[in-house]
């Protein structure tokens, strides 16, 4: 299989995290955003929508979509678990992961997404939706540092793709100067942790 990806992308590096964590290593094949070779022919076939990544399987099956692709490996490369290891526990894996990517990631690359030049021409920016996604992040950071006074992950007491996915939402605000404020000691240290291990270089 090969994992066709766009490096700046933050759900190419969700993807490239997770891969990681368990270990495993795959081709990559880089596709030029910036020239929007994701736009064409060649790869529609692959992903009908254009977004990145897509994981090519060996028999030219393509699987889309960043949680999808680490729910494949997940399925086939079980150890260490990172989403969940009993119904229960996947469950609530999956319940942080989704607010995770609503409430933390998504408002973060709407920032970026309604403001950056990079987007001109390619969406319809709306200003005032940056701006209020901004201001959302801001909450929502306030909200998870006073969940993380209670535990060391975002899900448990175990590293899932929910820190993954936290991770990821946090670091790509710096191209937008959104930052974690000092006073939020307990995502600080959360960010510090994650961010101390390897995979958080993939």
């Amino acid at each position: 299989m090969k994992l066709h990806e766009a490096a700046p992308a933050p759900n190419c590096r969700r993807v490239r995290i997770f891969f990681a964590e368990k270990g495993i290593e795959v081709p990559i094949e880089p596709v030029d955003i910036v020239k929007a070779e994701n736009r064409q022919p060649p790869f529609l076939a692959k992903n009908p929508l254009g977004g990145v990544p897509v994981l090519e399987l060996d028999d030219g099956t393509c699987i889309a979509e960043s949680v999808a692709i680490c729910r494949y490996i997940e399925e086939t490369h079980p150890d260490p678990p990172l989403m969940g290891v009993d119904p229960l526990d996947k469950a609530v894996v999956e319940m942080w992961n989704r607010r995770m990517e609503l409430e933390l990631a998504l408002p973060v690359m709407n920032v970026f997404r309604h403001s950056h030049p990079f987007f001109a021409g390619r969406l319809e920016q709306v200003p005032e939706w940056s701006e209020a996604s901004r201001r959302l992040v801001e909450t929502r950071m306030e909200w998870l540092d006073r969940e993380l006074a209670e535990r060391e992950f975002v899900a448990g007491d175990r590293y899932t793709i929910a820190d993954i996915t936290a991770l990821v939402g946090v670091d790509f605000g710096r191209v937008s100067k959104i930052s974690i404020p000092e006073a939020l000691g307990n995502l600080k240290r959360w960010h510090q942790a994650v961010s101390g291990r390897p995979s958080a270089e993939a």
